[in-house]
């Protein structure tokens, strides 16, 4: 086949949800109410899962007893080495929101640098141990 074969039918696809299995969907939401600002969007009656507002992409929790039923994953803990992903928050004052997020729980892991292109970075661990990275707009 050739390449215009592939352009033509190309799919096109948005990021609808980042997904993180949590051990307590609750916990999870208040805590990412506390330390990021964000707004709750739905939660199932059941309590596991929900979403929170966070534009269009949609953060959401399952709970990962109901994964563990249709395939494995590494859990995450806070005793355990973070995963090799992160979530980012885009904010225009790192410093400050770096701030909440330790004050509301959130376990520090890099204090606010700047980096040699000029944005500023910094990572927690959220109350499940996944990294979360609050960090300047990236300038162009």
């Amino acid at each position: 086949m050739n390449k215009a074969f592939f352009i033509q039918r190309r799919i096109n696809m948005r990021l609808g949800y980042i997904i993180l299995y949590v051990a307590d969907v609750s916990a999870t939401v208040l805590f990412y109410e506390k330390a990021f600002g964000l707004t709750l969007h739905f939660v199932h009656e059941s309590n596991s899962y929900a979403e929170m507002q966070t534009g269009e992409t949609k953060l959401a929790f399952v709970d990962e007893a109901m994964i563990k039923e249709s395939h494995s994953f590494r859990i995450n803990r806070t005793k355990d080495e973070a995963a090799g992903i992160e979530i980012a928050f885009v904010v225009l004052n790192v410093e400050e929101a770096f701030n909440r997020a330790i004050k509301a729980g959130a376990i520090a892991v890099v204090k606010p640098i700047k980096k040699p292109w000029g944005q500023i970075v910094s990572y927690v661990r959220d109350n499940n141990g996944c990294l979360v990275e609050i960090c300047s707009p990236v300038e162009s």
